[in-house]
Protein backbone atom coordinates (compact mmCIF):
# COMPACT_ATOMS: atom_id res chain seq x y z
CA UNK A 1 0.00 0.00 0.00
CA UNK A 2 0.82 3.83 -0.73
CA UNK A 3 2.59 5.32 1.66
CA UNK A 4 -0.10 7.66 3.24
CA UNK A 5 -3.19 6.05 1.81
CA UNK A 6 -5.56 6.51 4.30
CA UNK A 7 -3.20 7.26 7.07
CA UNK A 8 -4.70 9.98 9.87
CA UNK A 9 -2.22 12.50 10.56
CA UNK A 10 -3.15 15.33 13.29
CA UNK A 11 -1.58 18.73 12.83
CA UNK A 12 -1.35 20.98 16.02
CA UNK A 13 -1.11 24.18 14.55
CA UNK A 14 -2.06 27.55 16.15
CA UNK A 15 -1.29 29.55 12.55
CA UNK A 16 -4.03 28.80 10.76
CA UNK A 17 -2.42 29.67 7.09
CA UNK A 18 0.04 27.09 8.24
CA UNK A 19 -2.15 25.14 9.20
CA UNK A 20 -4.27 25.34 6.12
CA UNK A 21 -1.28 25.04 3.76
CA UNK A 22 -0.39 21.53 5.42
CA UNK A 23 -3.80 20.10 5.13
CA UNK A 24 -3.90 21.15 1.90
CA UNK A 25 -0.93 19.17 0.61
CA UNK A 26 -1.05 16.36 2.98
CA UNK A 27 -4.77 15.18 1.56
CA UNK A 28 -3.36 15.60 -1.83
CA UNK A 29 -0.69 12.75 -0.81
CA UNK A 30 -4.04 10.59 0.54
CA UNK A 31 -3.68 11.58 4.10
CA UNK A 32 -6.94 12.11 6.47
CA UNK A 33 -6.51 15.24 8.94
CA UNK A 34 -7.43 16.40 11.86
CA UNK A 35 -6.48 19.39 13.70
CA UNK A 36 -5.72 20.90 16.69
CA UNK A 37 -5.31 25.00 17.01
CA UNK A 38 -3.40 24.67 20.88
CA UNK A 39 -1.15 22.57 22.41
CA UNK A 40 -3.71 21.16 25.26
CA UNK A 41 -6.29 20.26 22.96
CA UNK A 42 -4.14 18.87 20.49
CA UNK A 43 -2.39 16.82 23.84
CA UNK A 44 -6.25 15.82 23.97
CA UNK A 45 -6.83 14.79 20.88
CA UNK A 46 -3.51 12.96 20.35
CA UNK A 47 -4.40 10.54 23.27
CA UNK A 48 -8.56 10.06 21.81
CA UNK A 49 -7.59 9.69 18.22
CA UNK A 50 -4.19 7.88 18.58
CA UNK A 51 -3.06 9.10 15.11
CA UNK A 52 -0.51 7.28 12.73
CA UNK A 53 1.15 10.99 12.77
CA UNK A 54 1.16 14.12 14.72
CA UNK A 55 2.56 17.17 13.08
CA UNK A 56 3.50 19.38 16.54
CA UNK A 57 4.36 23.36 16.31
CA UNK A 58 6.31 23.91 19.18
CA UNK A 59 5.47 27.49 19.71
CA UNK A 60 1.48 26.73 21.22
CA UNK A 61 -0.72 28.65 23.35
CA UNK A 62 -2.28 26.62 26.24
CA UNK A 63 0.56 24.37 26.13
CA UNK A 64 4.06 24.82 24.14
CA UNK A 65 4.72 22.06 22.01
CA UNK A 66 7.80 20.60 23.52
CA UNK A 67 5.56 19.39 26.82
CA UNK A 68 3.08 18.06 24.45
CA UNK A 69 5.83 15.85 22.98
CA UNK A 70 7.15 15.33 26.34
CA UNK A 71 3.90 13.82 27.86
CA UNK A 72 3.05 11.58 24.37
CA UNK A 73 6.56 9.94 24.42
CA UNK A 74 6.61 9.23 28.23
CA UNK A 75 2.93 7.88 27.66
CA UNK A 76 3.29 3.86 27.04
CA UNK A 77 -0.03 4.63 24.99
CA UNK A 78 1.10 6.86 22.73
CA UNK A 79 4.72 6.89 22.71
CA UNK A 80 4.67 5.22 19.29
CA UNK A 81 2.98 7.59 17.60
CA UNK A 82 5.80 9.78 15.16
CA UNK A 83 6.06 13.24 15.50
CA UNK A 84 7.38 15.76 13.14
CA UNK A 85 8.17 18.95 14.65
CA UNK A 86 8.04 22.38 12.78
CA UNK A 87 9.96 25.04 14.20
CA UNK A 88 11.25 28.86 13.90
CA UNK A 89 15.17 29.00 12.81
CA UNK A 90 15.61 30.59 16.11
CA UNK A 91 14.33 27.81 18.02
CA UNK A 92 17.33 25.60 17.94
CA UNK A 93 17.84 24.97 21.49
CA UNK A 94 13.92 24.11 21.51
CA UNK A 95 14.53 21.65 18.19
CA UNK A 96 17.36 19.79 20.29
CA UNK A 97 14.96 19.40 23.40
CA UNK A 98 12.21 18.08 20.82
CA UNK A 99 14.60 15.43 19.90
CA UNK A 100 15.84 14.56 23.15
CA UNK A 101 12.02 14.40 24.08
CA UNK A 102 11.58 11.88 21.58
CA UNK A 103 10.44 13.72 18.50
CA UNK A 104 11.51 12.11 15.18
CA UNK A 105 12.63 15.17 13.15
CA UNK A 106 11.81 18.60 12.38
CA UNK A 107 11.56 21.16 9.98
CA UNK A 108 11.89 24.59 10.56
CA UNK A 109 10.09 27.64 9.29
CA UNK A 110 8.89 28.53 6.53
CA UNK A 111 9.05 25.01 4.90
CA UNK A 112 8.55 23.20 1.15
CA UNK A 113 5.14 21.83 2.04
CA UNK A 114 6.63 18.70 -0.56
CA UNK A 115 9.44 18.71 2.13
CA UNK A 116 7.22 17.97 4.87
CA UNK A 117 5.62 15.39 2.56
CA UNK A 118 8.37 13.48 2.05
CA UNK A 119 9.88 13.66 5.68
CA UNK A 120 6.44 12.27 6.79
CA UNK A 121 6.42 9.50 4.09
CA UNK A 122 10.21 8.78 4.88
CA UNK A 123 9.38 8.60 8.68
CA UNK A 124 6.24 6.19 8.14
CA UNK A 125 8.45 3.77 5.92
CA UNK A 126 11.24 3.19 8.14
CA UNK A 127 8.08 2.94 10.98
CA UNK A 128 6.92 0.02 8.74
CA UNK A 129 10.56 -1.17 8.79
CA UNK A 130 10.93 -4.67 7.20
CA UNK A 131 13.15 -5.51 10.52
CA UNK A 132 14.19 -9.12 10.27
CA UNK A 133 13.18 -11.51 13.16
CA UNK A 134 16.73 -12.78 14.18
CA UNK A 135 17.65 -11.59 17.32
CA UNK A 136 20.88 -9.10 17.86
CA UNK A 137 23.15 -9.02 20.46
CA UNK A 138 26.46 -7.39 21.82
CA UNK A 139 28.01 -7.84 25.30
CA UNK A 140 24.46 -6.87 27.54
CA UNK A 141 22.28 -5.55 24.73
CA UNK A 142 19.82 -7.51 23.60
CA UNK A 143 17.33 -6.54 20.16
CA UNK A 144 14.34 -8.88 19.52
CA UNK A 145 13.22 -7.89 16.19
CA UNK A 146 10.00 -9.57 16.19
CA UNK A 147 8.78 -8.11 19.80
CA UNK A 148 10.59 -4.63 18.88
CA UNK A 149 12.20 -5.25 22.29
CA UNK A 150 15.54 -3.98 23.88
CA UNK A 151 17.03 -5.40 26.72
CA UNK A 152 20.31 -5.00 28.93
CA UNK A 153 21.40 -6.85 31.29
CA UNK A 154 17.72 -8.36 30.90
CA UNK A 155 16.09 -5.55 32.01
CA UNK A 156 14.08 -3.94 29.26
CA UNK A 157 14.62 -0.84 27.72
CA UNK A 158 11.89 1.66 26.32
CA UNK A 159 13.01 2.98 22.88
CA UNK A 160 11.43 5.47 19.96
CA UNK A 161 10.86 3.48 16.80
CA UNK A 162 13.48 5.62 15.58
CA UNK A 163 16.58 4.98 18.63
CA UNK A 164 15.20 1.01 17.98
CA UNK A 165 16.26 1.06 14.17
CA UNK A 166 19.35 3.74 14.81
CA UNK A 167 20.67 0.65 17.64
CA UNK A 168 20.01 -2.17 15.04
CA UNK A 169 21.86 -0.68 12.36
CA UNK A 170 24.72 -0.19 14.12
CA UNK A 171 24.52 -3.63 15.74
CA UNK A 172 23.71 -5.31 12.42
CA UNK A 173 27.09 -3.48 11.11
CA UNK A 174 28.77 -4.23 14.40
CA UNK A 175 32.33 -3.10 14.18
CA UNK A 176 32.44 -1.38 11.12
CA UNK A 177 32.16 2.84 11.48
CA UNK A 178 29.21 4.50 10.07
CA UNK A 179 29.01 7.73 8.63
CA UNK A 180 26.28 10.73 9.83
CA UNK A 181 25.47 10.96 6.41
CA UNK A 182 24.97 7.04 5.75
CA UNK A 183 23.10 7.17 9.03
CA UNK A 184 20.44 9.80 7.96
CA UNK A 185 20.21 7.78 4.72
CA UNK A 186 19.98 4.19 6.31
CA UNK A 187 17.70 5.47 9.68
CA UNK A 188 15.92 8.48 8.20
CA UNK A 189 15.53 7.43 5.14
CA UNK A 190 16.99 11.14 3.83
CA UNK A 191 19.01 10.62 0.25
CA UNK A 192 21.14 13.90 0.88
CA UNK A 193 22.52 15.31 3.79
CA UNK A 194 20.01 17.40 5.68
CA UNK A 195 21.43 18.13 9.30
CA UNK A 196 23.85 15.58 10.92
CA UNK A 197 23.45 17.20 14.16
CA UNK A 198 19.99 15.33 14.46
CA UNK A 199 22.34 12.04 14.38
CA UNK A 200 24.27 13.10 17.40
CA UNK A 201 21.55 13.91 19.47
CA UNK A 202 19.76 10.44 18.74
CA UNK A 203 22.93 9.25 19.23
CA UNK A 204 23.07 10.94 23.12
CA UNK A 205 19.85 10.17 23.82
CA UNK A 206 20.06 6.60 23.04
CA UNK A 207 23.31 5.79 25.02
CA UNK A 208 21.29 7.87 28.02
CA UNK A 209 19.05 4.84 27.46
CA UNK A 210 21.56 2.31 27.44
CA UNK A 211 22.98 3.45 30.69
CA UNK A 212 26.06 1.27 31.74
CA UNK A 213 26.07 -0.23 28.37
CA UNK A 214 26.44 3.21 26.78
CA UNK A 215 30.03 2.80 26.07
CA UNK A 216 29.82 0.18 23.47
CA UNK A 217 28.63 3.32 21.46
CA UNK A 218 31.82 4.24 19.74
CA UNK A 219 32.51 8.01 18.73
CA UNK A 220 34.60 8.20 15.37
CA UNK A 221 36.14 11.66 15.38
CA UNK A 222 34.74 13.81 12.61
CA UNK A 223 32.84 10.59 10.71
CA UNK A 224 29.85 9.40 12.40
CA UNK A 225 29.64 5.87 15.17
CA UNK A 226 30.40 2.04 15.28
CA UNK A 227 29.40 -0.37 17.91
CA UNK A 228 32.43 -2.07 19.61
CA UNK A 229 33.24 -5.40 18.28
CA UNK A 230 33.95 -6.91 21.88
Amino acid sequence: MEIGSGRNILIIEDESDVADLLTLNLRKAGFRISTAADGASGLQKARDDRPDFIVLDLMLPKMLGLEVCRILKSDTATRHIPILMLTAKAEEIDRIVGLEFGGDDYVTKPFSPREVVLRIKAILRRAEGGAEDECLSAGSIVIDPARHEVSVHGKRVNLTSLEFKLLRTLMQRRGRVQARDRLLNDVWGYESVIDTRTVDTHVRRLRKKLGKAADAIESVRGFGYRLREN
